[in-house]
């Protein structure tokens, strides 16, 4: 059976034998572990020797031949091997600053260790010394004066007679916690591959394993952790990397095809030629090609009589609305019912105002259901919805109260999908018999986050603006050039133009956030633009009072608006062409592309400028990238390297599986080829009936239970 927690699935199968040893058993009962052991252990999530076998390393180093201490230049991370010869802790600003310092004599080379805040290893260093011991220590080269030094340097001890696991080999370093050293950890590891590498079974079909040129699965662990060679190590990492995306792949294959084949819904007919001709006598501009594109691919399902599913992505002012019109066509056509669900009562109102203008001449009704409609306004338009009399409905949340039915709901459509729980999705859903769903981001996720995140879903991208729309200036501007953005969109502002000017975030609060942004308007609206009208907004404010101040700024009754980022999702200001975001370095990528789609939208040059004095180099690197490009998929891209998979739009909370040994940014041509060979398999046996498959169901059985995918349904 399977073993470990669904978070660390065991995608390797241990099965029972004779001699009664099993991967689940405890790590307590493994010979040299005993319960205080187990318990510095389990610190790290190991329990089982299953977890243990997974513990796989997060780097090597190639210990055939160590660096030599007169070789290492500054700048390289070096592994070096030698005695210590003296060690000493000062404390140059009392106890709040302790420095060890280690001199490692390397054949008569000296070269400087230095540790901060650890004076407890002086003790056992000044033991290493009298014992004649030799350590090995692995960091970055650095010169200091005339010295060669390594600072917080890893370090373990090497015995006299040599650690035949730690030395003249490519050695594992493992993540490790306080209780667990590097070499005791690999003893255990050896010791329980020894004992029960016999129980690993092979998961994976023979075939596969072939066709792809893989290690076998014991094979594959045994040189993850003690690998013979550099070229043995490359294939087992492989074989590990391509069988944990394999496995979750074949989840999403098997989930996808489940969806499509168990749930039918309204099959829409559809006329390609006939739609195409109304949006050209509808709409004032020709489609681009993505926009065409993503109209078949969403006729398509409509017509395929299974519920569809889709993901519209596209970055801001890539035209996502037309192909949602487009499809509200087709369902309207069909005689059904369309609800257009957005996150704010602005939103929704600006949804309703364009399909209005465009979708009343043909004699369509479009309802507005909010919140703040008064109560007989609410009961007229659940009447007419109930009584099929409305065609579209474009609302916030209240479209999914109790108390508001459809007539015949065939497509709901969800704007800003990450803003909605998939609890309020549902209920939305629910409010038709198996309508078809479509959900749109202006949030661009990059391919990489596609494949695994929304790898169940079919998705349509919008890679292609509008022609005319014209691309938005980008300056990073120091502090100490405040003084000319201010001129600058002073000129502006004579010339009518509106200014958007962003607070700095204050994250630990909300209310100091708030205060933040009413002082700054303050200072806005008495030292820098007195002469013209300044606005406040800020999350303190209630949704009514946040509605009213965008709605002056539309109407330009506000020249500039002082807020938060409660302006990243928001309605079109055509006439604001500036947007000065302060301290842009204490955002993140994506949401400072997001709050410079707040401008552009018009027919003037538009301009972003991001005030900032970074003091990190990553800080520096992403106000570079929003400088050189508009691309929201190339911003999404490079967000996604900058912070990692774990926090980029929090995947930790949106699904996003933790992966032992794959990374989905360098692992990407593996991730491609393990996609196409799991939804190959599953389409040659959609339901893993067949006898090389047995292992693969368990595997999968197991895994549905530990992983939460994402699901818009």
């Amino acid at each position: 059976m399977p073993t470990g927690s669904p978070d660390s699935v065991s995608y390797t199968i241990g099965e029972q034998t004779g001699n009664r040893l099993s991967l689940s058993d405890s790590l307590q009962y493994l010979k040299g572990v005993g319960p205080s052991f187990a318990q510095a252990l389990a610190k790290l999530g190991l329990n089982s020797v299953g977890d243990l076998l997974r513990h796989y390393p997060r780097r090597w180093e190639d210990r055939t031949s160590f660096a030599r201490a007169r070789d290492v230049r500054p700048g390289e991370s070096v592994t070096v091997c030698g005695r210590v010869v003296a060690v000493t802790t000062k404390y140059p600003k009392g106890p709040r600053l302790a420095i060890t310092e280690a001199l490692l004599d390397d054949h008569g080379d000296a070269i400087r260790l230095i540790w901060f805040n650890q004076p407890y290893l002086e003790k056992s260093l000044k033991l290493l010394i009298s014992n004649g011991k030799s350590i090995v220590a692995y960091g970055q080269v650095r010169q200091s004066g005339w010295s060669i030094e390594i600072q917080s340097p890893e370090w373990e001890e090497l015995g006299q007679d040599g650690d035949l696991l730690s030395a003249n080999r490519i050695v594992p370093i493992y993540p490790a916690t306080e209780g667990v050293g590097q070499a005791r950890l690999r003893r255990l590891i050896d010791r329980a591959l020894r004992d029960y590498s016999h129980l690993l079974v092979e998961a994976l079909p023979r075939n596969l394993v072939e066709s792809h040129r893989l290690l076998g699965a014991a094979e594959a662990i045994r040189g993850i952790h003690f690998p013979a060679s550099q070229e043995e190590l490359e294939q087992a990492r492989r074989r590990l990397i391509f069988e944990e995306f394999f496995m979750l792949q074949l989840l999403l294959a098997l989930r996808r095809r489940t969806t499509k084949e168990t749930t039918s819904s309204i099959r829409f007919d559809f006329d390609q030629a006939r739609l195409q001709s109304e949006l050209d006598r509808l709409l004032p501009f020709p489609l681009t090609s993505a926009q065409q594109r993503a109209i078949r691919e969403i006729a398509k399902d409509l017509e395929s009589g299974r519920t569809m599913n889709r993901l519209l992505q596209g970055d801001v002012g890539s035209g996502k609305t037309v192909v949602a019109l487009a499809a509200a066509l087709i369902a309207v056509a069909n005689g059904c019912q369309v609800a257009l669900m957005a996150p704010t009562e602005i939103l929704a109102q600006q949804h309703a105002i364009v399909l209005r203008r465009i979708l009343e001449p043909l004699g369509l009704a479009v309802e507005l259901a909010t919140g703040s409609l008064k109560v007989k306004e609410k009961a007229a338009v659940r009447e007419r919805l109930a009584l099929g009399q409305s065609h579209i409905a474009v609302g916030t949340h209240a479209l999914i109260q109790e108390g508001v039915d459809f007539a015949k709901l065939g497509l709901v459509i969800i704007d800003e999908q990450h803003r909605f729980g998939v609890l309020q999705r549902q209920a939305l859903a629910k409010k038709g018999t198996r309508p078809h769903v479509l959900v749109m981001t202006a949030t661009p996720i990059p391919r990489t986050l596609t494949l695994t995140l929304y790898g169940d879903l079919d998705v349509s991208i919008l890679d292609e603006m509008p022609p005319g729309r014209k691309p938005i200036l980008t300056h990073w501007k120091k502090a100490e050039k405040r003084d000319q953005v201010y001129s600058a969109a002073r000129r502006l502002l004579a010339e009518g133009r509106q200014v958007y000017i962003v607070c700095s975030l204050i994250e630990e609060s909300e209310k100091l956030q708030a205060k933040n942004a009413t002082q700054m308007s303050e200072h806005i609206a008495a030292d820098v633009f007195p002469e013209f009208r300044v606005g406040l907004m800020h999350g303190q404010m209630r949704s009514d009072e946040k509605d009213a101040i965008m709605a002056r700024f539309k109407a330009r009754e506000i020249d500039v608006l002082v807020s938060t980022t409660v302006i990243e999702v928001g309605i079109d200001v055509p006439n604001a062409s500036v947007i000065i975001i302060e301290d842009a370095d204490r955002f993140g990528l994506a949401q400072l592309h997001q709050l410079r789609g707040r401008v552009g939208r018009g027919e003037h040059a538009s301009f972003c400028i991001l005030m900032a004095d970074p003091k990190s180099e990553e800080g520096r690197a992403r106000l570079q990238v929003l400088t050189e490009t508009c691309d929201g998929f190339k911003v999404a891209e490079e967000d996604l390297r900058l912070r990692g998979p774990g926090d980029f739009y929090g995947t930790r909370q949106s699904g996003l599986p933790e992966l032992a040994i794959a990374d989905i940014l360098r692992d990407i041509n593996v991730l491609i080829e393990t996609r196409e060979a799991a939804f190959a398999l599953v389409e040659q046996d959609p339901l893993l009936q067949r006898s090389e498959h047995t292992r693969l169901r368990l595997v999968i059985e197991q895994m549905k239970s530990g992983y939460e995918l994402v699901n818009v349904g």
